[in-house]
């Protein structure tokens, strides 16, 4: 098990079209509010702060699992204590590789990177004509 760079370790670890599709999405986003105008461009960067990335998705689902997990174990059937330890094996796997099993299912549903969603902030702005500081690439 090789750990994985940081800034793309997600990237890396999903199937090329995936991406290819989260990148087209975003740039027809992209497209599609600069048409519509500055207003329109403030309206998605709001949209924007709300979006929950990958990391989030992750972290609050694994959370969920194992709370639920702890839960079931205590009250119904310790045979329910192996969840938590799946969604632990899980994050740890994420952490060291940028891939666990959850992973494959948020990204096919479109799930981004924050360096995904900032990028597509930066872009907005670029075309708006507020350029503030350009995403580090990876």
């Amino acid at each position: 098990m090789a750990i994985a760079k940081s800034a793309s370790r997600v990237e890396d670890h999903t199937d090329p079209e995936i991406n290819k599709q989260i990148r087209q999405k975003t740039e027809m986003n992209v497209e599609l509010y600069a048409k519509a105008g500055p207003e329109a461009i403030d309206m998605r960067l709001q949209q924007l702060e709300h979006e929950w990335d990958i990391e989030r998705l992750l972290e609050t689902n694994a959370a969920s699992l194992s709370l639920i997990g702890l839960g079931l174990g205590t009250f119904v059937n310790r045979k329910w204590f192996a969840l938590p330890a799946i969604v632990a094996g899980f994050l740890l796997q994420h952490g060291l590789q940028g891939w666990c099993p959850p992973v494959s299912v948020f990204r096919r549903m479109g799930v981004r990177t924050p360096w995904e969603i900032d990028y597509e902030r930066y872009l907005l702005k670029a075309r708006k004509g507020d350029l503030g500081e350009k995403p580090q690439t990876h």
